[in-house]
């Protein structure tokens, strides 16, 4: 069978040998990510309450229970899927194509097409398709970054160096290879295989509700074996404490928690959307609110990936581009422009990013290479050759042949007998050269690259020795302005930068200093330096470094591994392949969307749009605030619910009838545990500042700073005010009497059915109302409700308005009084009950002022102290 006639037998059989792309994740399917979103603590102890009621026959209990479940899933389902379908658009304009050689015709195909064999052409500013093994080079130079971090591109030839890797970005030259590997066998797919093996960790928010979870399961245990207890040791009915227990085990559980903290990070999602921010999982949004260490890659994220002239070496010293002079440094100005094989023609940049660099800087001074070539065409040209470090191109003039040689500056500097200075010819004196090596210092320990140019104005042929020094030119990777704001920004924050790339260190420290990131040499570490420690010495070690310079993907892993071993929560940010396996191991990870690689986008679990640094400082501050809200929320659902308990436990203990019906607590959880507690986990509190407040620890407590104390009191005056709106009408049917206020006395009176249902009523309203004007303190526990701009939340304004408007509907709609056994009000009772449930608010407030009061007290000592 011939070449040609094997190729098309082995296309044919691409199914079976598999396509040339990288595995994506396994798919979930819509069932799985459903079932995915009950597999919570919290969801479990609703499904046990609603199987009870179930069992019981109170189908209005289990519905409501199980339509907070379906909705809670169905919203996370929902944005999985809208970060999914952001992410197959940002895939979609990064599709590659290859050119196949097939004799002598060249076509174009999807790269997905490749098998081992192809034969594939290679041109500047191509993408190599698949893994190759090079046949042709001419010139050849790929920039591997995506791969190996390095942002200087490669020289590649048919002998030592043949090799051209999948993803990889031709910058020079032209070349044939032969495809050696394909999809998940290429390099990169080797790396992509990695990221299988890494183990998904749960965020600290998820940690702690998991903990509550726990926590609120076993208290609803142990609830229904106390009221088992009292009920024998009281001679109660039996069943009728079941129902008791069912309704204090649901009080126990805040079941609209799973649903609201859902639908807070999915519209925390929705607003970082706009913001070029494509959040995958949920929960990393709150995660990125405990970040204490961003883990940067440098090339592409801190910089810009377009290489600049930034300072030049002319007429004896070190000068800013802008001080050069069109006439005075023409020579070297035209000397860069035209040894070089870099094209910026029609707007498109095709090349080398150095000699793009340099045309940038001629083109600044306008000196186009296109007009340049008009009167001063190339004729002859030595290309550029990795040992010897130089190129040479030979052109015609009207006043004879000129040649330039561009190249180390080591090298140049060894082949020139003259200079060019201040607009003549001189000899190079042993002062000049070490004036032009003193410059040379300066620019090289600023982290510049360094290229020099010479010309022979006089050259008959190609001539390399014997030149006339023009200068030099030192470039760099300009870093992103934005990134230096956010690196500032971190710092406020106590957030550590820790710059990571595959340059040397020289490079990467003088990166570092202009980002703020770093200052000494000390604070940088090496990836040979790596190789020598141990997990306990790099642990030990990373505490004071900043700075990861000349290191290899498995080198990015370690150093994610060391902060976690430190107790840092780790935020790591890349574009390329070799970022992938350390997004995926860190906290979480962030990937470039426009230039990121596939891989690094599957990897991540939060995609940058728009491939801004910066945004990562708003999604920080957006993560603290969202945990805060969700701590807010969380409190409130606690202490009002812990006010139900204890109002239950409280009359049980007493000997009383219960003070609610398990459809009253239902009916208050849904008010209450809905809309206001959704109110407060999207609470604005744009007074608040959060990027001025260290990050909080990893195992820090939802309860941490004064939470159990805000839910116990809370919850205790909750308790009180209801106890006591429920004892206000037996006990003014005792007084009416003309009896003794005694406990046979109480428990006497409400026997009488009446009597009860209003006792219930009044305990019903308050206890519903009060957990709202709760919910209108717990927006600020710091500040007056009068110094708060309740328009920022109208969210709140709508949930307390509606919130008594539907506990006003079971009180005077005649359906719904029949419905949950309560009594009409006159207005003055509804005026009592009001003022006693506002109750919550006029504490905050004490407490504010109390705060206040003392905060003032300490001010006036510390002044006197002074």
């Amino acid at each position: 069978m011939g070449a040609a006639h094997m190729q098309e037998y082995y296309r044919g059989k691409t199914e079976e040998r598999g396509r040339n792309v990288l595995e994506d994740e396994e798919k979930k399917s819509w069932a799985e990510s459903f079932l995915e979103q009950l597999n919570d603590p919290l969801i479990f102890i609703l499904f046990v309450a609603a199987a009870i009621s179930l069992l019981l026959r109170e189908y209005g209990d289990m519905a409501i229970i199980l339509a907070v479940v379906l909705l809670n899933a169905t919203v996370g389902v929902i944005q999985e899927g809208k970060a999914k379908k952001s992410l197959e658009v940002l895939k979609q304009m990064t599709s590659p194509h290859a050119l196949l050689l097939e004799g002598d015709e060249v076509r174009q195909i999807p790269a997905a097409d490749l098998i081992p064999g192809d034969l594939v052409v290679l041109e500047a500013g191509c993408q190599v398709p698949a893994d190759l093994v090079l046949t042709e080079a001419v010139n050849l130079k790929i920039e591997e970054s995506a791969l190996t971090g390095e942002s200087v591109p490669v020289n590649k030839d048919t002998a030592q160096n043949r090799m051209a890797y999948m993803s990889t970005n031709v910058t020079y030259g032209r070349g044939v290879g032969r495809v050696s590997a394909i999809g998940m066998d290429t390099e990169i797919g080797k790396i992509a295989g990695m990221l299988k093996a890494a183990k998904v960790e749960l965020t600290p928010l998820q940690k702690r509700l998991a903990d509550l979870g726990k926590i609120l399961g076993t208290v609803s245990v142990f609830l229904c074996v106390l009221l088992f207890g009292m009920a024998i040791l009281q001679k109660r009915d039996v069943g009728e404490m079941l129902i008791t227990a069912i309704s204090l085990a649901v009080a126990a559980v805040p079941e609209g928690l799973p649903a609201i903290v859902t639908m807070v990070l999915a519209l925390s999602v929705s607003r970082m959307v706009k913001a070029n921010a494509i959040v995958k999982r949920l929960p990393s949004v709150e995660t990125l609110g405990c970040v204490s260490v961003v883990c940067s890659d440098k090339t592409g994220t801190l910089t810009q990936n377009r290489m600049t002239v930034k300072k030049c070496y002319v007429n004896g010293r070190v000068h800013a581009v802008k001080e050069l002079h069109p006439a005075g440094d023409r020579y070297f100005l035209q000397g860069f422009s035209l040894c070089n094989d870099a094209s910026l023609h029609g707007g498109e940049r095709r090349g080398d990013p150095t000699e793009l660099a340099l045309l940038d800087m001629a083109a600044a001074f306008g000196i186009q290479r296109e007009t340049l070539e008009d009167t001063m065409p190339r004729i002859d040209e030595i290309a550029f050759d990795s040992e010897r470090k130089r190129m040479t191109t030979l052109h015609e003039t009207l006043d004879g042949r000129i040649s330039f040689t561009k190249g180390s500056p080591d090298e140049i500097l060894e082949r020139c007998r003259y200079v060019w200075s201040n607009g003549k010819t001189a000899a190079f004196s042993a002062a000049a050269r070490e004036q032009a090596k003193r410059g040379l210092a300066e620019m090289t320990e600023a982290g510049l690259r360094v290229l020099a140019i010479g010309m022979h104005p006089k050259a008959a042929q190609m001539e390399e020795s014997g030149l006339t020094f023009l200068g030099m030119a030192g470039m760099e990777d300009p870093v992103r302005p934005e990134a230096a704001e956010a690196v500032e920004q971190f710092a406020r924050a106590g957030v550590r930068t820790i710059m990571i790339t595959g340059d040397r260190a020289d490079t990467a420290l003088a990166i570092a200093r202009q980002l703020g990131i770093a200052e000494r040499r000390d604070e940088c570490v090496t990836g040979e330096e790596m190789e020598r420690m141990d997990e306990q010495m790099l642990a030990a070690r990373i505490s004071r470094t900043r700075v990861f310079a000349h290191v290899s993907p498995e080198h990015k892993v370690r150093i994610v591994s060391a902060c976690k071993k430190n107790g840092e929560i780790v935020a790591m940010t890349g574009d390329g392949v070799n970022d992938a396996p350390s997004l995926k191991s860190a906290d979480v990870g962030i990937a470039m969307g426009m230039a990121g690689t596939d891989v690094a986008r599957n990897a991540a679990d939060m995609v940058l749009a728009d491939d801004n640094f910066a945004t990562i400082a708003g999604a920080i501050a957006q993560g603290r605030s969202i945990y805060e809200n969700i701590r807010k929320s969380v409190l409130f659902l606690l202490s009002s619910n812990f006010g139900e308990i204890i109002t239950m436990l409280a009359a049980v203990a007493m000997g009383l009838v219960s003070p609610l019906k398990s459809s009253h607590i239902l009916w208050i959880n849904l008010i209450t545990d809905s809309l206001p507690a959704l109110a407060l986990g999207v609470d604005v509190e744009e007074q608040k500042d959060y990027m001025n407040r260290p990050p909080r620890h990893r195992d820090e407590s939802l309860f941490a700073g004064g939470g159990w104390g805000c839910t116990c009191f809370y919850g205790l005056l909750i308790a009180g005010i209801s106890m006591l709106a429920f004892l206000q009408v037996p006990v003014g049917m005792i007084e009416g009497a003309g009896m003794t206020l005694t406990l046979p006395h109480l428990q006497a009176v409400l026997k009488d059915v009446q009597v009860l249902a209003r006792a219930q009523t009044y305990a019903f309203t308050v206890l519903g109302m009060a957990q709202l004007f709760h919910a209108v303190g717990m927006r600020d526990v710091e500040t007056s409700v009068f110094c708060m701009n309740h328009l920022e939340n109208r969210l709140m304004l709508a949930a307390f308005v509606v919130g008594i408007g539907l506990q006003l509907m079971v009180t005077e709609v005649p359906y719904f009084v029949q419905l949950f056994g309560t009594c009409r009000l006159t207005a003055l009772e509804w005026t009592k009950l009001l003022g006693l449930a506002a109750m919550p608010l006029l504490a905050h407030e004490l407490l504010v002022l109390f705060s206040c009061a003392g905060e003032v007290k300490d001010a006036l000592r510390l002044q006197g102290e002074d």
